[in-house]
């Protein structure tokens, strides 16, 4: 269960778009920020950072995992492109996969968000229909693809998605398909490769996959998935699920599974929602018992610490997603970084970064595995980015705050017959990358007559800040579900402690609809999305808070890429991130960030079709390419015969309505 698909809906329409760039270049880029009102953040501020010594840091070798490493770092010790020679980066090699014409009927549903993989001496990624292709690191010719043909016919929830898959080598190197790649699909099966050859791994399941049940009927193909790569830790293989939100209140389970890597043999399964009473998470699941729920579910990426034995699990909000009246209590494990032992699917410690989730505020990104320099020694830490803006360090061992942690009193009077928790975790450092507080004075316009038509939103809708239970009158939540951060997730520098991340800063309204009532509110509002929420006693309507032009009511910027100290959680620094007509407005992205120890921040993920490099120690921007399609994916960097490429899919996606592509494009340096 993800609320992706709404990030999404909120990006910019074209149209809107060229009337914005339009009025900035007829009234001047000064102009825009009188007309759009308040602008609270500072996002110019720079410090500068100390590196610490280089014999601390022992990860960043190669490309081999979807994350970079384990871990998730998205770091790379590779240093031959510095802020020195990145103005000469340039193409190297392209390839399509041919989806623009061969898949051109189903490319409306699909989004490009894979990254690939350095697997031995092959680049493996996976396209949107879950399509594995290896090509040579060096030119990018084509080895081998797979194409495990998933139903084009069903209505997929999230879109057609594969954001990545797995490597795996046998501690047996004579094993049969000694080196494998692992695949989820969106029609719910998991996959091993040869990596070696493309074809199906035999001893694997049955035929080379095993098919995950749902554990009940769907009310559509394609309301349950598999979009982020597996994960393995020894000779586990470990996957999650993507379902769709807001249905129904009795909906599948979150469960995350684990099978036997050679095998395909179940090994366990763990349900975030606890179905005993004798479980200890029962206590703050306080409603039917066993609850009824369904979700909780680990859609994003996920993280192994394999010298623990853990796995770490992001979980999300339970079925449905603005009404919990159903569940009261703090429902434990929902909405939570989890620490599962791999051996066994049992609970090491669990961490909730919302009580009792109603605003669809999913942890949305891979947890990341770090060790943080500070005074005088490593700390080994979990760092959580989240969809609210926050950033939550924990210590890796414990689940305890590594940086500390406050319980605050929210806004409360929520739907009738609704349980709110009282309190909610506010880092307390941290500060908030983004926004978390909207009024009527921030509204932002283009013209006078559409700020105004913002203001009088702003003033109509319920505006309490953070955590404002959803109404029939209708709340604001903001950041929107699609984040603050979402599945793009963060890099971290481990030479500086830096966690570079990019985050969004757009509205959501809100409307709870008494359950009698949605089918009508459909029928009203049918190019809206409207769900049911069947089961429950209210239905929803959600829309992104925009002005009349189709942009957002809220102030610029509306992307921004920050950099965190980890040691300290000081923002070290924090700028717009994408622009349009030649002003750095700040846009929404999906997509994450990567880091070099050449010194350099690489990220696409923006609208406007950029792939950007920026100074990691003070975000100076120092290299801009213009991509065949939005580059709505997160890069990766590698050695390849003594030569540094920086490769990213670009593929844009179909809701931004921007140019569509199939290409994956490496960058390096030209010999001198």
């Amino acid at each position: 269960m993800r609320s992706l698909l709404t990030v999404r809906k909120v990006l910019l329409s074209v149209a809107a778009l060229i009337v914005l760039a339009a009025l900035i270049s007829v009234l001047g880029g000064s102009m825009i920020w009188y007309l759009g009102g308040a602008h609270r953040l500072d996002i110019d501020g720079t410090a500068q950072t100390t590196a610490r010594p280089a014999a601390t840091i022992d990860v960043g070798g190669g490309w081999g995992y979807y994350g970079g490493d384990p871990g998730g770092h998205r770091y790379s010790r590779a240093a031959e492109i510095t802020a020195s020679n990145v103005a000469l980066l340039a193409p190297a090699w392209e390839y399509r996969t041919g989806d623009l014409t061969d898949r051109a009927d189903h490319m409306e549903r699909a989004a490009t968000e894979g990254t690939p993989i350095l697997a031995g001496d092959a680049l493996v990624f996976c396209t949107p229909f879950n399509e594995v292709i290896a090509l040579d690191p060096d030119t990018g010719g084509e080895r081998w693809r797979f194409d495990p043909r998933i139903d084009l016919g069903q209505d997929p929830a999230n879109q057609f998605v594969c954001r990545g898959v797995t490597h795996w080598r046998d501690a047996d190197a004579s094993a049969p398909c000694a080196s494998r790649i692992f695949m989820g699909t969106n029609d719910a099966r998991l996959i091993a490769i040869d990596a070696a050859t493309g074809d199906r791994c035999p001893g694997f399941g049955d035929r080379g996959e095993v098919r995950i049940d749902p554990g009940m009927p769907l009310l559509w193909p394609g309301e349950f998935q598999i979009t982020s790569p597996p994960v393995v830790v020894r000779d586990t293989v470990v996957v999650g699920s993507a379902i769709g939100d807001n249905a129904r209140v009795l909906a599948p389970a979150g469960s995350v599974r684990a099978f036997d890597a050679r095998t395909g043999v179940a090994r366990w399964d763990w349900d975030p929602i606890p179905r005993t009473a004798n479980d200890p998470a029962a206590l703050t699941w306080q409603g039917a018992q066993p609850p009824i729920e369904g979700h909780a579910n680990a859609w994003a990426p996920m993280s192994v610490d394999e010298e623990r034995g853990l796995v770490f699990v992001p979980t999300s909000s339970p079925s449905p997603d603005f009404y919990g009246g159903l569940r009261p209590g703090s429902n434990r494990h929902a909405n939570s970084v989890v620490a599962l032992e791999a051996e066994t699917g049992h609970v090491r410690w669990s961490f909730q970064t919302v009580h009792h989730d109603i605003w669809d505020y999913d942890v949305p990104a891979q947890p990341g595995l770090y060790s943080v320099w500070r005074d005088g020694a490593l700390h080994d830490v979990v760092a959580q980015v989240t969809k609210t803006g926050f950033v939550f360090v924990l210590d890796r061992d414990t689940g305890k705050p590594f940086l500390p942690v406050e319980e605050r009193p929210v806004p409360q009077n929520g739907a009738p017959g609704e349980w709110l928790s009282p309190t909610q975790p506010f880092p307390a450092a941290p500060p908030p990358i983004v926004p978390n507080r909207l009024s009527a004075d921030d509204a932002f316009g283009l013209t006078l007559f559409d700020r105004l038509q913002c203001r009088a939103r702003i003033t109509e809708s319920l505006a309490g800040g953070l955590y404002t239970p959803p109404s029939e009158r209708g709340t604001l939540l903001y950041p929107f579900t699609g984040g603050g951060a979402n599945w793009g997730g963060a890099a971290y520098d481990p030479a500086r402690n830096l966690l570079i991340v990019n985050m969004n800063s757009v509205a959501h309204h809100i409307q709870l609809i008494p359950a009698e009532q949605v089918n009508a509110m459909r029928k009203v509002f049918h190019d809206q999305e409207v769900s049911p929420q069947a089961g429950a006693p209210f239905g929803m309507k959600r829309e992104v808070l925009l002005s009349p032009f189709g942009v957002p009511c809220t102030p610029p910027p509306w992307g921004v890429l920050a950099a965190v100290d980890l040691s300290t959680g000081k923002i070290v620094w924090r700028k717009a991130l994408g622009e349009m007509g030649g002003v750095t407005l700040g846009l929404p992205s999906l997509g994450g960030p990567i880091v070099t120890a050449g010194g350099l921040v690489f990220i696409g993920a923006t609208m406007d079709d950029t792939l950007r490099a920026f100074d990691v120690a003070t975000g100076e921007l120092l290299w801009r390419w213009q991509l065949p399609a939005a580059g709505m994916a997160t890069p990766l960097t590698y050695v390849w015969k003594g030569r540094q490429y920086v490769v990213i899919y670009a593929g844009g996606n179909p809701t931004a309505q921007g140019r569509l592509g199939d290409t994956l494009i490496a960058f390096s340096v030209p010999p001198q």
